[in-house]
């Protein structure tokens, strides 16, 4: 009689080094084996229909679509999909917005291999798979970030380095209605300056560069 069948898996990350090393791993475990990889988002999607993987291991920053919206498109295809995110990307932000995307776990690129291949193997069982380095970052704040769609454009365009003046007239609004929505963001973010306000925006995943 053969053995139960090996959890399959599709890789998708941007970095042919990274895609490599993490598919040596996960082939070199007895029960798992890559049935595909993907170096951009659109790939991601053709090769997660063409094979139906048992589980998709997925980096957030990809080239052309963030892996965010892989991750929707692909849950929107199937409800049963299992996706992990496995980034670089710690923000409190990104992890609930995938979470509430349906990942089935979400998991930092420092992670060591065993780690790594454990949470495979409890995200194939069906499992919601949480690192304790992953849910302390969640722990640290108590929601979402709180800013609108408006502030984060506006603070969008002062991490391009735009004036308050050069940002009202690019969003066609008073220069006094900048100031408000950076006192805004400024509170809410806990910041002290502007660049304080962008470097926490980044870090939380609220934006990116």
């Amino acid at each position: 009689m053969s053995g139960p069948a090996k959890i399959s898996l599709l890789v998708v990350d941007d970095h042919p080094l990274m895609r490599e090393g993490v598919s040596k791993v996960i082939n070199d475990q007895p029960d798992m084996y890559v049935v595909a990889q993907a170096a951009n988002g659109r790939e991601a999607l053709e090769l997660y229909r063409q094979h139906r993987p048992a589980i998709t291991l997925l980096d957030l920053r990809l080239p052309d679509i963030s892996g965010i919206e892989v991750l929707m498109a692909i849950r929107a295809e199937d409800q049963k999909a299992n996706v992990i995110v496995f980034t670089t990307a710690e923000g409190d932000v990104d992890i609930q917005r995938c979470l509430r995307g349906g990942a089935r776990g979400y998991v930092l690129k420092s992670t060591l291999p065993h780690e790594l291949t454990a949470i495979i193997r409890q995200a194939h069982q069906g499992r919601r798979c949480i690192p304790a380095d992953v849910a302390a970052q969640l722990a640290h704040y108590t929601g979402e970030s709180g800013l609108t769609a408006r502030e984060i454009e506006v603070l969008s365009k002062v991490a391009r380095g735009h004036r308050n003046k050069d940002i009202a007239a690019q969003l066609c609004i008073s220069e006094e209605t900048v100031k408000a929505h950076m006192k805004h963001i400024l509170d809410k973010l806990g910041a002290s300056g502007r660049s304080e306000a962008v470097a926490i925006a980044v870090r939380r995943g609220i934006m990116q560069l």
